[in-house]
């Protein structure tokens, strides 16, 4: 029996509403919200505008620490970070800490005193090279709008990035299994029993959000990168520039919510629906075929889906039950989402010979009354 391949017409899976809701209102100076698994920007409001960042700093200082020292090592503190001022933990000069607890004291309670402690111990006394290797390491991201001159994040001349670059900082640093333990505490208590408390109102209220980093000074304004994980997927915001804090935490859930709101869970494949049937010859019903397994995925609300099926038309026999004879496929626009195998639902033998002959003398019978008729 000829076997052939047959490419179904796309199928649409979910039609785009007619109108949707744009992102919220928000008053911060600049922002983006980030699909964190595609890379995809939601929305945004000058998302390359170079701006002071505060503390968000500390993210590209705990990466650039990290690449360089364990969490272990222990850190004799400099005079020139016990003395930095505004949020600190009061760290004394000769005082030794290890990297964990310095790191905690940075992204929880946001230190100046613990960030610029630990870049005098990778810049070996000199805080100028740390800094050095915080822009080095800004240039390999390629972080086109940032540069760095503190490492704590204290208003200085020069010291600048954007929301966009900060947002895909922020996304790098959590790759550290350290940073995502760390960032997702509102408190914690270190070494001295120095109790920290985190500056990030949003943690422990708004539901599914883990991280990461905020920041404020007179220049920068209140700021913060958000992240918030949602089945299948998380969102990244980041808002620069806040007239208040009050106003910060409000526009970045409302970006949150909204950006949520924007995905649905779908079952782009599912188990039991047949979506092909094959011939098997001899008069025998059609073979249908379902997928190995379920497709579930998180799709956009506002774009239509489509499904392709390829399948076999006819098989040879036997055909074995969970034989793969076809592939069914969900884009999102050309996008691929995913794919899975169609397999046969059942087992088919060949005809026995007694079957064979009533087949062939049925046809032969079939063939004569037509040509009569």
């Amino acid at each position: 029996m000829r076997v052939r391949l047959a490419a179904l017409a796309a199928v649409a899976l979910v039609a785009a509403p007619s109108a949707l809701a744009g992102p919220p209102p928000v008053a911060a100076r600049a922002y983006v919200v980030e699909n964190a698994a595609t890379g995809e920007v939601l929305a945004a409001r000058a998302p390359a505008e170079r701006l002071p960042m505060a503390s968000i700093t500390k993210l590209m200082t705990v990466l650039v620490t990290l690449e360089h020292e364990p969490l272990t090592h222990v850190v004799t503190v400099a005079p020139g970070a016990a003395s930095v001022g505004e949020s600190s933990i009061h760290l004394q000069a000769g005082e030794r800490l290890t990297v964990r607890d310095l790191l905690e004291a940075a992204l929880i309670q946001s230190a100046n005193d613990a960030a610029d402690a630990l870049a005098y111990d990778v810049g070996h006394g000199d805080v100028g090279a740390f800094v050095a290797l915080m822009n080095a390491r800004a240039r390999r991201l390629g972080l086109r709008d940032t540069h760095f001159v503190r490492p704590d994040g204290l208003d200085a001349p020069g010291h600048y990035s954007s929301a966009r670059d900060l947002t895909l900082l922020a996304r790098v640093v959590m790759h550290q299994a350290a940073v995502r333990r760390i960032v997702r505490q509102r408190t914690a208590t270190i070494v001295g029993g120095r109790v920290l408390h985190t500056w990030n109102d949003l943690l422990g209220t708004f539901p599914g959000l883990f991280g990461v980093k905020t920041g404020h000074t007179a220049a920068a304004g209140w700021c913060e990168v958000g992240a918030v994980r949602a089945r299948g997927f998380s969102i990244y915001a980041t808002v620069l520039g806040s007239p208040t804090r009050a106003q910060r935490n409000a526009d970045l859930a409302a970006l949150l919510r909204w950006s949520l709101s924007r995905y649905r869970i779908v079952a782009l494949v599912e188990r039991a629906r047949v979506y092909a049937r094959v011939g098997v010859g001899y008069g025998r019903a059609p073979l249908a075929l379902v997928p190995d397994r379920p497709l579930v995925r998180a799709v956009r609300v506002d774009r239509p889906l489509t499904q392709r099926v390829v399948a076999e038309t006819a098989v040879r026999l036997p055909v074995r039950k969970g034989q793969v004879l076809g592939e069914v496929r969900a884009f999102e626009g050309r996008r691929l989402l995913g794919a899975r195998a169609l397999v046969a639902a059942r087992s088919v033998g060949p005809p026995g010979v007694v079957g064979r002959i009533r087949w062939y003398a049925g046809r032969t019978v079939h063939h004569f009354v037509g040509f009569f008729s």
